[in-house]
């Protein structure tokens, strides 16, 4: 299998002024594509260690990709390194400066200097064209590995990468089938999962890998095929997740990657329910979740952020007396707070949250951390309380997870 290390430039990553969505994406498509990604490097934008880094990664993989770098401003020095390095110069592209001049016209803007620099390209490198970008895409070839520069815009890469270099490398290379099957997990610990399906995980065939990946109460079991036979691996991956479904039993909550969100809108939709939320700790974070998915409007009737106690009482109807004799963080009063949104909204099902964030206000008896969660459908109410670990933010995080767990057991029942 192909072997892929992506190299990305620029000290704008390194000081986490931007995050480095290129290399998730690329890595994925390529992924698809049948290569394997041995591994992601961040660099300045210093000559030294980009000649470094690409002398290294050319120890240890056929393909080398780098975004960034390669605008027309003097921090932008990809190009003139790879000149550099490939013992080469640069020389003025006729087809580049049509290409850019194009681009400006549709842009109503005029070329400069710095623009027609990006023209010059190196000589004994193939120019492919950027039909949405001035800088021009680089690949050289030396001992059989390939070498690709490209611009670090997003959306000039992601166009470049699945109408160009993709289908390039895939006429260069012989690449093998990757599948990949993913079993979502709720409330077992990573550690307890491993140990529940130990000598299923021993049994795997040598090609099939697994990988365990932890979040907020869910663990995604990610098994990843590997064969030249796409329907042989395939039968082989459902075969085991057959297998992991006799041990694990309800405890699987999902067989696909998709966010639980995702897959709570779809038994929303397909059951005709309507949900609505009412959160205090959370602070508006549920409901944000829920409507990340695109369509949600279908299924989601509104919510209240009732951080004060006078909104609990005005808007959801919480009794004054629940919050004087038991506190706002209760489940009288979230159970009230769910039971409340679900009448001012019409909605089906209603989840509401109460809880201690942090850092402060927490007590002896009800530490930070603490937060009632309460899911009301029909006539009924489910209430749970809660002890989270961690700061604020992941406070906030792991109750919103939870409450959309408790949404899908409501659903499903």
């Amino acid at each position: 299998m192909p072997k892929i290390e992506i190299i990305t430039i620029g000290d704008e990553i390194l000081i986490g002024q931007i995050v480095d969505t290129n290399s998730a994406w690329m890595a994925t498509e390529l992924n698809n594509a049948g290569f394997e990604i041995t591994q992601i490097t961040s660099v300045h934008d210093n000559a030294d260690h980009i000649t470094n880094s690409l002398n290294e990664a050319l120890e240890r993989v056929d393909i080398v990709l780098f975004t960034g770098g390669i605008g027309p401003t003097k921090d932008d020095i990809t190009k003139q390194t790879l000149c550099e390095f490939f013992k080469t110069k640069l020389v003025f592209n006729e087809q580049v400066l049509e290409d850019i001049n194009t681009l400006l016209k549709h842009r109503s803007r005029a070329l400069n200097e710095l623009t027609a620099s990006q023209a010059m390209v190196p000589e004994n490198c193939v120019v492919i064209r950027n039909k949405l970008g001035t800088a021009p895409i680089t690949w050289f070839e030396k001992d059989g590995k390939i070498i690709v520069s490209m611009p670090g815009v997003p959306y000039e890469m992601k166009n470049v990468m699945s109408t160009e270099i993709i289908p390039r490398l895939k006429e260069h290379f012989v690449t093998s089938t990757i599948i990949h099957k993913t079993v979502q997990v709720y409330g077992i610990p990573e550690s307890a999962l491993a140990l529940k399906i130990e000598s299923w995980e021993n049994a795997l065939p040598e090609n099939i890998k697994l990988a365990y990946l932890p979040h907020y109460g869910i663990v995604k079991l990610r098994l990843s095929g590997y064969s030249d036979d796409m329907l042989g691996v395939e039968f082989l991956l459902n075969q085991q997740i057959s297998k992991l479904t006799g041990i694990l039993g309800n405890d699987i909550i999902a067989y696909n990657d998709e966010p639980l969100e995702k897959n709570i809108g779809l038994m929303l939709l397909s059951k005709k329910l309507k949900i609505a939320t009412a959160e205090s700790c959370t602070g508006g974070n549920i409901a944000h979740v829920i409507t990340s998915v695109s369509g949600s409007s279908q299924y989601f009737t509104g919510g209240i952020i009732a951080y004060s106690n006078e909104i609990k009482i005005n808007q959801l109807k919480v009794p004054a007396k629940y919050i004087s004799d038991f506190g706002a963080v209760s489940r009288q009063v979230v159970e009230q707070m769910a039971k409340g949104v679900k009448t001012v909204t019409g909605a089906d099902i209603a989840v509401a949250t109460s809880g201690i964030a942090g850092p402060t206000g927490g007590t002896e008896y009800k530490p930070v951390g603490t937060v009632w969660i309460a899911v009301a459908k029909d006539n009924s109410v489910l209430s749970r309380e809660f002890k989270f670990n961690g700061n604020r933010l992941q406070v906030i995080e792991r109750a919103t997870q939870t409450a959309l767990y408790m949404i899908r057991e409501f659903v499903i029942s």
